[in-house]
């Protein structure tokens, strides 16, 4: 199943996308009103036996959020595919490279990612997102992947200076609209392994990076394994696992977004999420102050 978070005339919900629209699970099921309250439960089976009904609404006519709109965690890869190791010039790491984002920073499928009045070095990152579904903790590698839910495209959009400040990647990674997350959770009994797919980003319709998910350092078990070591994962958490090779960081001369800019990330058998570029302006960072 595609599984989606949205508004509809302004009200915020989840539910299965198909060929012919979504249907609206949170309206169907109200003790769950939310797909992280419906992983939490246990209960994502239920969605199963809405797949006869008939939907409600377009897929155009709704706004597409965020897949998990309010995870408890939100951990990110650093330097994870072989690639992305080589231009950076980054050793392989003994261990996972981890860093957090926001909620808030985090915009749905086809809402703009801003660029911030107080940078133009604002970089694509196409990553493939983990979400949770089962609670654990010290998950053994070989029963990781029983604890996931699904997949989905994810842009960790970076403002490298502030990236490079210190050691600590958090201020680049947690502008507020930076990072695309979408357009819908793929459930896994559809990727059975999702080793085999392949990601691509793509800037202005123009193929930027591109990689098989094979090819990723650290794989989806080992990464719920480690991070389920320091913390307990919950249901509705979020693993971003790493971008491959060909960020505009590295390249000659470097290659940065801005306004106007489309940014698509692409995987098999998941989808394409793809968001404008929007330059922040006065008006609106002092409205959000």
């Amino acid at each position: 199943m595609k599984i989606a978070s949205f508004k509809a005339a302004g009200t915020a919900s989840y539910g299965i996308v198909t060929d012919a629209g979504v249907i609206d699970a949170g309206k169907r099921l109200r003790a769950h009103p939310t797909l992280k309250a419906l992983l939490t439960s246990g209960s994502l089976d239920q969605l199963k036996k809405l797949l006869d009904e008939r939907p409600d609404h377009a897929l155009r006519d709704v706004e597409l959020l965020p897949t998990v709109p309010d995870p408890d965690k939100i951990f990110c890869i650093g330097v994870n595919y072989a690639t992305h190791l080589a231009e950076s010039g980054h050793p392989t790491p003994p261990h996972p490279m981890i860093f957090t984002r926001f909620a808030n920073s985090q915009v749905g499928a086809g809402q703009p990612m801003i660029r911030p009045l107080e940078s133009e070095r604002f970089d694509y990152e196409g990553e493939m997102a983990v979400i949770i579904g089962k609670a654990g903790r010290r998950i053994p590698r070989e029963a990781a992947l029983g604890h996931v839910a699904g997949y989905a495209c994810y842009n960790d959009g970076s403002i490298r200076d502030w990236q490079r400040h210190t050691s600590q990647f958090a201020p680049g990674k947690n502008f507020v609209g930076t990072g695309g997350f979408g357009p819908w959770m793929v459930t896994t009994d559809e990727l059975t392994d999702i080793s085999q797919q392949h990601i691509a980003t793509r800037l202005n319709g123009v193929e930027v990076q591109a990689a098989p998910i094979s090819d990723l350092v650290f794989d989806v078990a080992t990464l719920i394994a480690y991070c389920s070591t320091f913390t307990e994962l919950v249901p509705g958490d979020v693993i971003v696992t790493g971008t491959t090779g060909g960020v505009g960081a590295y390249r000659t001369p470097p290659l940065w977004m801005k306004e106007g800019d489309v940014v698509e990330v692409e995987i098999s058998g998941i989808g394409v999420l793809r968001n404008p570029v929007k330059d922040e302006t006065a008006a609106s960072a002092t409205r959000a102050a």
